[in-house]
């Protein structure tokens, strides 16, 4: 299999690249940035004349120095062209070490010697021990997953010139990497964990999900379920991860034993209790009857509820809970527990800050050379987007706050905008009645309260107000003029949300002597909304109506049967908006509409999903050729998801059925080899369906 072509960014001054390095060292907090491999090449004419040239790299094997060292040996060798003007004299390799924090480097001399050594985080020089190249190892695997592109692109344009590589490639280094994983395991949560883990633990952190992402791509579930028992033995937490497994190679009955069994030592182990949830959950939605589905739902109300108690500060566990009263359809309570989630700070994987290159060269293999993604990226660029389409916050969305969008855009999808406004003001203290009833409280200047008048004046009702009348006859006065969102995205327009009282506002009150208890008697059953429940609401709301526009055009000009025409770069922000408020076809039509105008990789991975829901095997192998040669043409040759999506159609279909219908495209067959190289990699882990 050929390798992908190397990229090279130019250092204005020698060695920059690796100072700018040292210097971040402190900064770092997850797992770290992709490897530098820096090189110092020498004109062949010209021996005093050198210059500095780097790239990074995933995925290369860091067990010891004499691997990295063999990773710049082979790139000695590709610069052995008889017409080449340079030459490698050098060559730095840096590789981070998260657990002990420290950068391990291999200097290669050549010809001549190997030194390697490691730099902590005040740039000073160290011994590199066995023990520190076990811990790069695993930390060079787990990063080759954590900065692996999905197939959309995102990723590989996140990073210029990132070589990126398959950590285990057979059964030999699997073996290597989970041997590592179970020796260092319960050193896991120094790591750092994903942006909606708070705590890192023992079974929430990197480690553990690069773990169970590695086995649900390679479906290698049995070394993982081996794995996962042994570790059991020393921490009965594990059972959670366990159980996962066991539920992705579908021995659910061994999962549910597992969990129940653990749960009855530690029963407020929030993961296993999570876990739970969840399983019950997806088990609810494939339901065969309603009943069936309500028994499953409340079983898995009351382990989400518990999981609640046991982590109150995990925005995972209140988000589980969320979505199985969505399952439920009680909207009101689901909105409250979506008000109830802790929210945190996105924390962005660590990308290596160097100094701005003198010169980038981007080079391509002729292997990957296909004309429909030639023409990407010359008229990406040039094209024209409506800066509405450009200031829709949600699509910069991450972590806690994309996976509660997603929640509020699912009920959205359920119920319709108008009925969510709805119920957002029964659930919510509204601005608006906030003042009302601040204003009569005001105007009424009630005396003192003592026992005597209390026994008078009697408990207020809570459902009397005097503004209540008024309050609903301008809602019914409103509706009609109101043109709002039906639950299938059809509609005019979108009615804008009214504010929520500000809880900063109300505490002010509360400070200033007005006691609400006293007076907001309508609202005291009502909860304020968090100030980032109360955004995302204008979010939706912004992403509502521009989607609103977007198809009531489409159906006018299809009226009138005029071509409704936008750019490739709208067509894909589209899509995106579309899938984001769960409007699939949509999205697939403007996917397709973005594609038939140029590449686009996301668009592409996009119309993929679709395909791969509706099993449409020739299309999604057709999509999987075009983004496995995108990928590799950026230096990617390897993507789990891409890797994924072929197992899943080899399990479906069979690999030689597979391997036909790839051989059996009018593509070039430098193109189709690159293809077969990930159906290979099934084979290789013998994967179900490789033998027929």
């Amino acid at each position: 299999m050929v390798a992908p072509a190397v990229p090279e960014l130019s250092e204005d001054v020698l060695h920059e690249s690796i100072d700018a390095r040292t210097e971040s060292l402190a900064a770092l907090r997850e797992l770290g940035p992709p490897d530098l491999v820096h090189l110092v090449k020498q004109a062949v004419r010209n021996p005093g004349k050198q210059a500095g040239v780097y790239h990074h790299v995933t995925g290369v094997d860091a067990s010891s120095s004499a691997s990295l060292a063999a990773y710049i040996n082979t790139l000695t060798y590709r610069d052995h062209d008889p017409n080449t003007t340079t030459r490698i004299v050098e060559g730095v390799y840096c590789c981070y070490n998260a657990f002990s924090r420290l950068d391990m480097r291999v200097h290669v001399s050549i010809p001549g010697t190997v030194e390697s050594y490691c730099v902590d985080e005040r740039g000073e020089k160290r011994k590199a021990s066995d023990d520190l190249w076990l811990e790069t190892y695993l930390c060079s695997v787990l990063r080759a997953y954590s900065y692996a592109d999905d197939g959309s692109g995102d990723s590989i344009r996140k990073i210029v010139g990132v070589r990126r590589f398959n950590p285990v490639t057979n059964t030999e280094t699997e073996h290597r990497f989970l041997n590592a994983a179970e020796q260092l395991f319960f050193r896991g949560w120094q790591l750092g964990s994903d942006s909606i883990v708070q705590v890192p633990t023992n079974v929430s952190n990197h480690l553990t999900t690069g773990l169970l992402k590695y086995l649900e791509t390679t479906g290698r579930y049995t070394s993982g379920i081996n794995l996962f028992e042994k570790l059991r033995t020393q921490s009965v937490e594990v059972a959670s991860l366990l159980a996962k497994v066991m539920f992705m190679g579908h021995e659910e009955v061994s999962g549910v034993k597992v969990l129940y069994q653990s749960l009855q030592q530690t029963p407020m182990d929030y993961v296993m209790l999570d876990t739970q949830a969840d399983f019950l959950l997806k088990k609810a939605l494939k339901a065969e009857t309603p009943e069936l589905k309500e028994e499953r739902l409340k079983m898995a109300l009351g382990c989400a509820d518990r999981s609640t108690i046991a982590a109150p500060s995990e925005f995972g566990t209140w988000a589980r809970l969320a979505q199985v009263y969505v399952a439920m359809e009680d909207w009101e309570n689901a909105l409250t527990i979506l008000n109830s989630c802790p929210m945190f700070t996105y924390q962005d994987k660590d990308s290596p800050l160097m100094p701005e290159p003198r010169d980038v060269h981007l080079p391509t293999l002729p292997e990957t050379r296909l004309d429909e993604i030639d023409s990407e990226p010359e008229s990406r660029y040039s094209e024209q987007v409506d800066p509405s389409l450009l200031s829709l916050r949600a699509a910069s969305y991450r972590g806690t706050f994309k996976k509660a969008y997603s929640i509020l855009t699912e009920m959205t999808s359920k119920i319709g905008w108008d009925q969510l406004l709805k119920i957002r003001s029964n659930v919510f203290v509204m601005e608006d009645e906030y003042r009302t009833e601040k204003q009569e409280a005001t105007q009424a200047a009630q005396p003192k309260r003592s026992p005597s008048m209390d026994g008078l004046r009697g408990t207020p009702d809570p459902t009397t107000n005097g503004d209540e009348g008024s309050d609903n006859e301008d809602e019914k006065a409103s509706e009609p003029a109101a043109t709002t969102l039906a639950p299938n995205g059809e509609g005019g327009g979108v009615e804008k949300p009214s504010s929520t009282v500000d809880p900063d506002e109300v505490k002010a009150d509360n400070e200033n002597g007005t006691n609400a208890d006293d007076h907001l008697s309508k609202l005291n059953t009502k909860r304020l909304c968090e100030r980032w429940l109360d955004s995302l609401f204008m979010v939706l709301y912004e992403d509502l109506r521009v989607y609103t526009i977007w198809r009531t055009q489409m159906a006018q000009y299809r009226a009138q049967q005029i071509q409704y025409k936008k750019s490739a770069e709208e067509w894909e922000i589209l899509g995106s908006l579309a899938e984001r408020l769960q409007h699939f076809d949509e999205a697939a039509e403007a996917y397709r509409a973005c594609l038939s105008l140029r590449f686009s990789p996301k668009a592409l991975a996009g119309v993929l999903r679709v395909f791969e829901k509706t099993k449409s095997t020739r299309e999604t192998v057709a999509a999987v050729i075009r983004l496995v040669t995108w990928q590799y043409r950026w230096y990617s040759e390897f993507s789990p998801e891409l890797l994924h999506t072929i197992r899943t159609l080899i399990e479906d279909e069979g690999a030689v059925k597979v391997r036909s219908i790839i051989q059996a495209t009018s593509l070039p067959q430098h193109v189709l080899d690159l293809t077969h190289h990930y159906a290979a990699l099934c084979a290789t882990f013998r994967s179900s369906g490789t033998d027929g």
